[in-house]
């Protein structure tokens, strides 16, 4: 028999896939603090979650019988019975998948009571109204969760309460208010559902585990897991866990603690705190919390004992925590811990400062990091310079500044985002649904709530600009308007935020690029001291140089030379050479071109003096430097017309594009192909290549050290008359004394099916995994993305496109098996990557174990590769001690 259920006194940290992350950790703290600390329950294992989904939603047979056996325990842990009339047990029922998904899946809290243990429970406590409350909070939840019933209902309904009692806040309700209010609830189960709202404590458990369990495939969780590289198969647990309430008077309540700065990693804890609420108030973001600073004037001793305990918890997990907790008359309890998910400021403060102050070594405060996150430290700032008006202060949430236009809803983010535009999601509070929408807006702007709310941990989670709890702004969805005092602001204005320092404002303030800090560079420092594998920069000028050595980059592993030839005064002389009929003409062009192809060089190599350059040389198809057919065929009609045109010029032009356009010019006349049918197109870019890096040398005494890459060859007798090319050139010009190589662009399947006869007659391998994994997977990326990865994800065909993430199994297959037989025919083959696939620190983990010698990105992820691949060598040699 399967075993599905496990006390809290059963598990361990180490349980984590098995109790998912939520559970494993409930667990771990019982047995670090003690059960008088942590209240009591048990956990459904995600193997339940699994077979209760595969089974087309029916529990396993031994379920039902293991679930009773655990409450059973519980009760006799705490004396109590679930749902007693005289004195009831009440749980909280909650999800808890292996990683931390905050407010994707579903919770239910005070389950347990009805009309009956209500009675119990108010005079236990000697508090009606708390009685009330508790019930009202339980009825909403379970019709919401269990049932669908929309929130808005619920919260019209309050409403009308409210207005019929005269109040205006929900804590002004009274206890004969709140039994009105659960009659509403009540009466609103049935008609919605055609049901009586269940009585039965144990059927209320019942349809709470199965709703947790289905809560896995709602909408809001599928696009988070896609987002956040999720497995769809983990499942997620479910905790039962005993009821503490902080909603028992002033000497109770309820809140998020970090133990460290949650913004920016520094030694304070920090969180929000709300007296005589339950933890739901704080997390949910419809009421303002208190700092956590606050906490000692009306909790001394409550404060003082947390703060113990989180420094417990933090030296135990060796990382950062995230806390939830209750107070409840007065007592501390404990309800869950996790490594907190933080900007990448703070983590790298928390790794800095962990090492200094003992906690951990460098290793492990490396891989507490998050190499993804890492980009948000290049996010830009408002400038500090530009004055500007202050339209709302709140919380700073997540760092970063960001402007765009308004939008009211997820779904517009999404569409501004497909076309193209910036812009800011405005809120009151966010829901878990707006996941999408945090994805595709530039930042976020909520009315309520705090650095603990939904719209602070998804904002933070995902990199994204937030400031929460501006509530001078009052946010009118329906309308979709955003007013400030006497200020009205509607969809589609200009809105700029910092996450930062908390502050909007509708002037167009400039962004500025931040400035690698002391704590990262220390971070960096250690990361260069383990990685094995080089990092080099994709860059095609010298300001892209520059960048890229200011963060840290130890060459230039593509150079891609069509650009260059993009420039307005370069594209007459471009066009001149395509158009000559003849080679003399053509020769005659690419003299003109000469020169300013080696300024360009110069210009690039004095940046990398000492430092590898590998420079790509042509490889787009001519016809993609003459004007698009559509438009030369616009104006030839224009000319017939006799609008003034040279049209004997343009039918000139127009007939040499239909001669060159290709019906697939992916896989035409490009690359190699081009070199060979066209060498002196080559031939003067290695001619203007060699003389630019001879008169750099004799300048400063040190030139780079070149790599002169040939693309898209297929076969090694193209790419030895490439290298014949190089080499007689290289001699005419007197360049022997330069450190050239010579080497090709592997992205052609059957280069790498024959790598050891190319590696013959190259000096080095470069992966150039984005045109690979086109040709292995035969659908160009523009398609894939535009037309067809959303439904390939949501038919679980792939978790992510292969363009983002290698596609290990198979491109990387042929990766591996490239780089196996191209050094088995040369020892001495250099061996890289120069797709964007070089910045992911997945695909970096890839690299690494293949044995290459670097990657190769986008200068603005240097430093994430630089980290990614220290935290891969840590990984390689955790396996190889094994």
């Amino acid at each position: 028999m399967t075993k599905y259920v496990y006390d809290f006194t059963e598990g361990s940290r180490d349980m984590r896939d098995l109790l998912g992350g939520k559970g494993a950790n409930i667990a771990e703290m019982t047995r670090l603090l003690g059960a008088e600390r942590v209240p009591g329950g048990f956990t459904i294992s995600t193997e339940a979650c699994v077979a209760y989904l595969e089974a087309g939603q029916a529990e396993p047979e031994e379920l039902a019988g293991q679930v009773d056996e655990g409450l059973d325990r519980l009760e006799k842990q705490v004396g109590k019975l679930l749902g007693d009339e005289e004195d009831p047990l009440l749980v909280s029922v909650r999800s808890g998948a292996r990683d931390s998904m905050p407010g994707m899946l579903d919770t239910i809290l005070n389950l347990g009571l009805n009309d009956r243990s209500v009675a119990g429970l108010a005079a236990r406590t000697d508090n009606q109204r708390f009685a009330w409350d508790a019930y009202r909070r339980f009825a909403q939840m379970f019709g919401n969760v269990t049932r669908g019933i929309g929130g808005d209902r619920y919260e019209a309904a309050i409403r009308e309460q409210k207005n019929q009692a005269g109040v205006s806040g929900d804590m002004d309700l009274t206890a004969d208010d709140l039994k009105q209010l659960v009659a509403r609830f009540k009466a609103l189960y049935s008609e919605e559902t055609g049901e009586e709202f269940p009585e039965e404590p144990r059927e209320q458990l019942d349809l709470a585990i199965k709703a947790v369990f289905g809560s896995w495939s709602g909408n809001r969780a599928v696009e988070y897991r896609r987002i956040n590289r999720i497995p769809d198969d983990w499942g997620t647990a479910v905790n039962v866990q005993q009821m503490v309430f902080g909603n028992r008077g002033a000497n109770s309540g309820s809140g998020v603690v970090f133990s460290r700065d949650e913004m920016t990693g520094g030694p304070d804890p920090s969180g929000d705190f709300l007296p005589n609420a339950q933890g739901e108030d704080v997390v949910a973001g419809v009421r303002n919390p208190r700092d956590i600073s606050e906490m000692p004037e009306l909790m001394p001793q409550a404060y003082g004992e947390l703060i113990e305990i989180l420094g417990v918890l933090e030296n135990h997990y060796g990382d950062m925590q995230d806390t939830e907790f209750t107070v409840e008359e007065g007592r501390l309890y404990m309800l869950q811990t996790r490594s907190a998910k933080r900007p990448a400021q703070a983590a790298v403060r928390f790794a800095v400062d962990a090492v200094s102050e003992g906690l951990l070594s460098r290793e492990q405060a490396l891989m507490t990091i998050d190499a993804t996150r890492l980009e948000a430290l290049l996010h830009p700032t408002l400038d500090p310079d530009t004055s500007y008006e202050v339209l709302a202060e709140g919380i700073s949430a997540s760092p970063g500044a960001a402007k765009g236009e308004i939008v009211f809803t997820a779904k517009d983010a999404v569409a501004a985002d497909s076309a193209g535009r910036d812009v800011i999601l405005v809120r009151a509070f966010t829901e878990a649904d707006d996941v999408a929408g945090f994805f595709a807006a530039r930042g976020i702007l909520t009315s309520e709530g705090g650095k603990a709310s939904h719209a602070a941990l998804v904002a933070r989670g995902m990199g994204r600009p937030c400031v929460a709890g501006a509530s001078a702004l009052e946010v009118d969805e329906e309308n979709h308007e955003l007013r400030v005092g006497d200020r009205t602001l509607h969809e589609g204005d200009l809105i700029a935020i910092d996450g930062t320092s908390g502050v909007a404002t509708t002037d167009d303030v400039p962004l500025v690029e931040p400035k690698v800090d002391s704590n990262f560079e220390t971070v960096l420092g250690w990361a260069d001291g383990i990685r094995r594998l080089g990092v080099r920069a994709n860059a095609d000028s010298p300001v892209d140089a520059a960048k890229s050595r200011e963060f840290g980059a130890e060459g230039i592993g593509l150079c891609r030379t069509e650009h260059m030839f993009m420039a307005a005064d370069r594209q007459p002389r471009m066009q001149a050479m395509i158009m000559a009929s003849e080679e003399s003409e053509r020769r005659r062009a690419l003299g003109e071109l000469l020169p300013l192809q080696q300024s360009d060089f110069e210009q690039l190599f004095e940046v990398m003096s000492g430092f590898p350059v590998t420079i790509r040389l042509l490889d787009p198809p001519l016809h993609e430097f003459l004007p698009a057919i559509e438009d030369l065929v616009q104006k030839v009609e224009r000319g017939r017309a006799g609008d003034g045109e040279n049209l004997r010029d343009l039918e000139k032009t127009l007939d040499r594009v239909h001669e060159l356009v290709e019906i697939n010019p992916m896989l035409g006349t490009r690359g190699v192909r081009l070199g060979i049918l066209h060498a002196e197109i080559y031939e003067m870019q290695v001619r203007a290549i060699v003389r630019a890096a001879l008169a750099v040398e004799d300048r400063s005494g040190e030139g780079p050290d070149l790599e002169i890459m040939i693309p898209l060859v297929a076969y090694e007798k193209e790419l030895q008359l490439a290298r014949d090319l190089v080499e007689r050139v290289l001699g005419e010009e007197g360049g022997d004394r330069l450190r050239l190589s010579v080497g090709t662009m592997i992205e052609l399947p059957r280069a790498c099916i024959v790598a050891d006869r190319i590696g013959r007659v190259a000096d080095f391998f470069s992966f150039g995994t984005n045109d690979l994994t086109q040709t292995t997977i035969g659908l160009s990326r523009d398609d894939i993305e535009g037309k067809i990865l959303a439904r390939y994800i949501e038919r679980d065909i792939v978790d992510r496109s292969p363009f983002e993430t290698l596609d290990s199994p198979g491109v990387g297959w042929l990766v591996r098996l490239a780089a196996w037989t191209g050094r088995e025919a040369n020892a001495n083959l250099g061996l890289g990557v120069c797709g964007e696939h070089g910045g992911d620190p997945e695909s970096i983990a890839f690299f690494d174990a293949a044995n290459l010698d670097y990657v190769s990105c986008s200068p603005f992820r240097v430093p994430i590769a630089r980290v990614a691949a220290a935290q891969s060598a840590i990984g390689l040699r955790k396996e190889g001690a094994k």
